[in-house]
C-alpha cells in the first residue's frame, strides 16, 4: 500500500544555496536555489545590495521560475564591500552574503633613481591597462623603515613619479604605490613594493639594478665591442701572415724541387747570389739505364 502527499508551498522560507560564482572589478555574479524544489509558478525575488563604503542600498527585482537562479550585480566599484540579501517579494525569510570587489591592479614598473640627495620613483600609469581609474584619483605613496620597524605615509600624486627626500644612511627602505584610498582608505588598490637598500654611501641595491645599471651597461658594452673588434682584426692579420709566409715556403720550395732526385736542392751560403750554380748539373749517361724519350 502506498499514498501521494503533496506539501504544501511555504513562500515564507528563505532561498536555499545563496553563494558568490565569480566575482570582478565592478560586478558579482551570485547564484541561489528557490525555497522549495521546482516551483509550478513565476517567483518575483528582491535583492538588495547594500555598499558598506558608500553607506548606500540598492534593490533589484529578479522574477523566474527556475529551481537554481543565477544573477549578476553590475555597476559595483573596484574593492568595494558588500552585503547582499535574497528573499522572495513577499518580504519573507532572507538569505545574505557579504561580497569584497577585486581591487585595482597595482602600478606597473616601478623604479628608483638616485640623485644627490634624494630619490625619484618613477612608475606606470594605471590608466594604461585599468578603464575604471581616471588619473584625477592619484595615488598614494607609503614607506617602511625596516630598522625602525615604521611605516609612514609619504603623500599622493596625480603624476607617475615622487620625490623622496631626508632618507637616512644605513637604513632600509619599502616603497608602495597604490591607487588613492577612497573613504577613509577602505576602497584602494593594489600595492606595488619596491625595495630601497640604503648601503652607507647614498647607493641603493636596487637602484643599481635601474638607475646605475644602464650607466654601466653603457660603458661596459662599447669597452667589450672595441676588445671584441680589436681580438677580431688580430686573428685577421696573424691569419694573413701565416697564409703569406706559408704561400712564401711553398713557392720557394717548388722553386728548388728537383722532380729527378724527388726532393728539393737548397744550395750552401757560398753559392748564394750566385745564378749559374742554380743550373742543374748535366753528368754522363751509363750505358745500362735506358733512355726514354716522350
Amino acid at each position: 500500500d502506498y499514498v501521494v502527499v503533496k506539501m504544501i508551498p511555504d513562500n515564507r522560507l528563505p532561498p536555499r544555496h545563496l553563494h558568490s560564482v565569480h566575482t570582478g572589478k565592478t560586478f558579482a555574479v551570485i547564484k541561489w536555489e528557490s525555497p522549495y524544489d521546482s516551483p509550478d509558478q513565476d517567483m518575483l525575488y528582491a535583492v538588495a545590495v547594500k555598499d558598506l563604503v558608500r553607506k548606500t542600498d540598492k534593490i533589484y527585482k529578479v522574477k523566474t521560475r527556475n529551481s537554481t537562479v543565477e544573477y549578476t550585480i553590475k555597476k559595483l566599484e573596484p574593492g568595494g564591500k558588500y552585503h547582499v540579501i535574497v528573499q522572495l517579494g513577499n518580504m519573507s525569510k532572507e538569505s545574505s552574503m557579504k561580497i569584497n570587489t577585486v581591487p585595482l591592479s597595482a602600478p606597473d614598473a616601478l623604479k628608483i633613481i638616485t640623485e644627490n640627495d634624494h630619490i625619484l620613483l618613477f612608475w606606470k600609469s594605471l590608466a594604461l591597462k585599468e578603464s575604471n581609474f581616471n588619473e584625477s584619483r592619484g595615488y598614494e605613496i607609503h614607506m617602511f623603515d625596516s630598522l625602525m620597524n615604521i611605516t609612514a605615509y609619504l603623500g599622493n600624486t596625480t603624476e607617475n613619479f615622487f620625490k623622496v627626500s631626508n632618507l637616512k644612511i644605513g637604513h632600509n627602505y619599502s616603497f608602495t604605490v597604490q591607487a588613492r584610498c577612497l573613504y577613509s582608505g577602505q576602497m584602494c588598490g593594489k600595492p606595488a613594493t619596491l625595495l630601497y637598500d640604503e648601503l652607507g654611501t647614498g647607493e641603493d641595491s636596487s637602484a643599481a639594478k635601474t638607475g646605475r645599471s644602464t650607466d654601466v651597461a653603457a660603458i661596459v658594452v662599447p669597452v667589450l665591442f672595441l676588445l671584441l673588434v680589436t681580438l677580431g682584426i688580430g686573428f685577421v692579420v696573424l691569419y694573413m701572415r701565416h697564409r703569406r709566409l706559408q704561400n712564401s715556403f711553398t713557392a720557394f720550395a717548388n722553386s728548388h724541387y728537383s722532380s729527378r732526385l724527388g726532393s728539393a736542392i737548397f744550395s750552401s751560403g757560398d753559392d748564394l747570389g750566385d745564378e749559374d750554380d742554380e743550373a742543374p748539373v748535366i753528368t754522363g749517361f751509363s750505358d745500362d739505364v735506358p733512355m726514354v724519350i716522350a
